[in-house]
């Protein structure tokens, strides 16, 4: 299954730290982030993995680059997958009351606009602090805090990172290059699916998942392990009506929907997410440990 953050290509493969591009768009960054007070550098969790306490030393070291070249960059506390997969399935409880209130998200994010964890609500969706402090600058001081600030290689002219975030991605991971760094994940991810998709106990709860969802009526579309848990939330996803997307993802559909449109759909879409939650608890519980121990790319379970 996939989350928005995975993706496969080269350029995305540095995509997994974009909290460092916060000043390219959005974000919802916890104001409560480990942080040393007036230090401008982020406490590094000792209970972190080692992926994402890299991901914390870039951060820092983007910041401390930045200052030197004269702006200010807020750190940003990467997100920890583990952690973030566990109102999506790896925890039951806690995704029971986050399916409970939100369903999978489709139309929460109209219903509870000031409610931070619901997915696409305008609280989410607050400009981060490096976005609105960009916005305070001149254009001539933009262009000079992009190019401060650099980014990861496009495939074509620049072949690493560049800038700040080239300073700070090799303090963070040393002189592997953005292809090397990309083989060996993609070829770790490669194993870890396989690993997971060829693990028998899986495959056999996975096929008893699939069979009470369709005692429920609900069509299922793979029996994979790194696909069916996040199954019906994609084809509830996809199903939606495109204006049921709140902000820029419904402009071209016309006006977003309504609260009072949204509160029927949002019941329906709570009913299948549990459905699905109940269906999928016994998998889940075998999958996680497995999966969070050697992720892939595209096979949570949520």
């Amino acid at each position: 299954m996939s989350r928005s953050r995975t993706t496969r290509n080269l350029v995305a493969a540095a995509v997994c730290l974009l909290p460092l591009l916060a000043a390219c768009g959005t974000g919802s960054s916890d104001s409560k982030s480990p942080s040393a007070a007036g230090t401008g550098q982020l406490n590094v969790p000792a209970d972190a993995s080692d992926s994402v306490k890299k991901g914390y030393v870039m951060e820092n070291a983007v910041a401390a680059c930045m200052k030197k070249a004269g702006f200010t960059y807020t750190p940003e506390a990467p997100d920890d997958p583990a952690k973030g997969w566990a109102t999506d399935g790896a925890d039951y409880s806690l995704t029971k009351k986050f399916r409970q209130k939100y369903g999978f998200g489709v139309y929460s994010g109209i219903v509870y606009p000031d409610d931070a964890p619901a997915p696409g609500s305008e609280s989410a969706d607050k400009p981060s602090a490096n976005a609105q402090y960009v916005n305070t600058l001149t254009p001539a001081q933009k262009s000079a805090y992009d190019k401060a600030l650099g980014g990861p290689p496009d495939g074509k002219v620049d072949k690493d990172w560049t800038g700040c975030m080239g300073t700070g991605h090799k303090e963070a991971y040393g002189s592997l290059s953005v292809q090397e760094e990309s083989a060996r994940t993609q070829q770790e991810e490669q194993a870890n699916a396989q690993a997971l998709n060829g693990d028998a106990s899986l495959v056999q709860l996975a096929q008893s998942y699939a069979n009470c969802l369709r005692k429920d009526g609900i069509r299922v579309s793979t029996t994979q392990p790194t696909s069916i848990g996040e199954m019906v939330k994609l084809q509830a996803h996809m199903s939606a009506p495109a204006n049921a997307r709140s902000g820029a993802a419904s402009a071209s559909a016309g006006k977003t929907m309504t609260k009072e449109e949204s509160l029927p759909l949002l019941q329906k879409d709570i009913d299948l997410s549990l459905q699905d939650l109940e269906c999928g608890k016994d998998f889940r519980a075998a999958y996680f440990p497995k999966f969070l121990k050697a992720p892939t790319s595209g096979g949570g379970a949520g």
